[in-house]
């Protein structure tokens, strides 16, 4: 969908590269000629799957911000996509979330089967290294992007918090009581910042600067790296990365409880079903709303210290926080 479609009113500031990244997916669709079919069909289906491509955006905004071209980041962007697939892939598996519909389409192991779902998400984390590696042609800057990205895709970020975030489901002293609090009708209780009020909430802050985080950080990292971004201009597009990257999934945890599924892509409700950690569940919607305010006003206060050259990364901030109306 387009980012000014009627349901988003806000301009997310990319719509204009989406043809380059649109692009750029399909010519990555040639998994070479030992790949077989079925297995080449699962993998383009989850990569092309319609969705709003803010990570490879974001490691063009990076670009962008740093003085640099967004067409010699494109290799970065399509990578980080990948990985971004192969994570929806196996999140949605049955021995994971369980879902059956995304981004408006049946899952993948749905379409297909599991076993195929498996081999698409395994060989998408793989195809995304060799990417990079293949088209980015200073050596010095392959392995930069490469270390990067396997630092953010691996067992202490995206894949850690995918298992503490399933763990927390299986862990009723965390995870419980997990329905949003709504004022009138449960007593509030007010929180802080300090883990002490509840460890859920520092919990859950680790698990989501991992799971959903990792890929925001990475994605402007890699677009940095890429264009020869000076220490502090990376230290200033981290910052921003770190709270989008949160601010996106507490907006993500009110959807689930506030939008319908046939607006969101996908089932809605499981979260509270399935007694997963979240920020309603653990803050209240009104202080979860809050929460997301106010990590938006934090990373466009990031943005505006690039002056003109970081007017997407204040759009963008904008329409992360439209999501939840």
């Amino acid at each position: 969908m387009s980012c000014n479609s009627p349901k988003n009113s806000v301009d997310c500031g990319f719509d204009d590269l989406r043809p380059k990244i649109e692009q750029a997916l399909q010519e990555a669709c040639e998994f070479g000629s030992g790949c077989p079919p079925r297995l080449s069909e699962a993998m383009s289906y989850a990569l092309l799957a319609p969705g709003k491509r803010l990570r490879p955006a974001l490691v063009m905004m990076a670009a962008e911000c740093c003085g640099g071209s967004v067409d010699a980041v494109i290799p970065a962007a399509v990578a980080v996509e990948m990985i971004h697939a192969y994570s929806l892939i196996h999140d949605d598996l049955p021995a994971m979330d369980d879902d059956d519909l995304r981004r408006g389409r049946p899952t993948v192991h749905i379409k297909f089967d599991e076993a195929t779902a498996i081999l698409a998400g395994d060989a998408l984390l793989t195809e995304a290294f060799h990417h990079l590696s293949k088209h980015i042609k200073s050596p010095e800057k392959a392995i930069a992007a490469v270390r990067s990205l396997s630092v953010a895709a691996g067992a202490s970020r995206l894949v850690g918090g995918q298992a503490d975030d399933l763990a927390a489901e299986r862990t009723p002293s965390l995870a419980e009581p997990n329905r949003p609090r709504i004022a009138g009708c449960q007593e509030e209780t007010v929180l802080t910042d300090e883990p002490s009020v509840d460890p859920r909430l520092a919990h859950l802050e680790s698990i989501h600067r991992r799971k959903t985080g990792a890929l925001f950080s990475v994605s402007l990292d890699l677009g940095a790296i890429l264009v020869d971004a000076n220490s502090e201009q990376r230290d200033l597009l981290g910052s921003y990365a770190a709270a989008i990257g949160l601010a996106f999934q507490v907006v993500d945890d009110l959807l689930d409880y506030t939008a319908e599924a046939s607006t969101l892509g996908k089932k809605t409700g499981k979260d509270a079903a399935r007694g997963k950690l979240t920020y309603p569940g653990v803050m209240g919607l009104e202080q979860a709303q809050r929460k997301a305010q106010e990590l938006i006003a934090s990373a466009r206060g990031g943005a505006e210290k690039f002056g003109d050259s970081g007017r997407r990364l204040r759009l963008l901030a904008d329409f992360v926080l439209e999501r939840s109306h």
